[in-house]
């Protein structure tokens, strides 16, 4: 790949990334987020969220199947901040418009409501990998620790999609198919070491 083409890509993932952000400013300048502007903040905040760490958790599988993909690496680290990014605007609503900055209202949220739990603990899982996303970082921890650490996206795409069930009405079926996407893209990391491990035994067994 060109540095051009490159430089053209990361353009436009960036704008792709800054959508969502660009469409709630443009509904609270025209005053077009609905009856409660508040939910809808924290609404696509949340979607947003979760679909960037669908995509950020599809780069490695998809660069296993299709090795011609390898240039998508380049992108992960900004995906997945761009996710941790939506993920503090999330929980920031959840902060400032729904508790007023009201500490004690905040941890009685934690406590009493477990949907806010696993929310907090979804934040908290992208904290240190946002915090830990420099190359500096991964000089300092080393390469086998540093990605021991970014396991933890795991923990918070589960915690995420638990969050969003378990705010819903019983019914509601809105997150089965990000839970779905997700529980994919999760089960197809082991499936694909196994068949990597496989593939390479064969030789040795000829």
């Amino acid at each position: 790949m060109t540095r051009s083409t490159l430089i053209v890509l990361k353009i436009l993932v960036w704008l792709a990334c800054l959508a969502p952000l660009c469409w709630l400013v443009w509904g609270a300048f025209t005053n077009n987020l609905g009856p409660n502007a508040t939910g809808a903040i924290a609404f696509f905040t949340g979607r947003a969220t979760l679909r960037l760490l669908a995509i950020t958790l599809a780069i490695s599988p998809l660069r296993r199947l299709l090795p011609r993909l390898s240039w998508l690496i380049k992108f992960r680290r900004l995906l997945g901040l761009f996710a941790f990014f939506y993920a503090t605007l999330h929980m920031l609503t959840w902060v400032a418009l729904y508790n007023n900055f009201d500490l004690q209202s905040m941890l009685a949220d934690v406590a009493r409501r477990r949907y806010i739990t696993a929310g907090m603990a979804a934040w908290l899982s992208l904290l240190p990998l946002a915090l830990t996303s420099t190359a500096w970082s991964i000089r300092k921890l080393g390469g086998k620790n540093w990605n021991r650490l970014h396991m933890l996206i795991y923990v918070a795409a589960i915690c995420g999609v638990a969050h969003y069930w378990w705010q819903m009405k019983p019914g509601v079926l809105t997150p089965l198919a990000m839970t779905i996407v997700i529980a994919a893209l999760l089960l197809a990391r082991p499936i694909l070491a196994w068949f990597q491990r496989r593939k390479a035994r064969v030789p040795a067994s000829v």
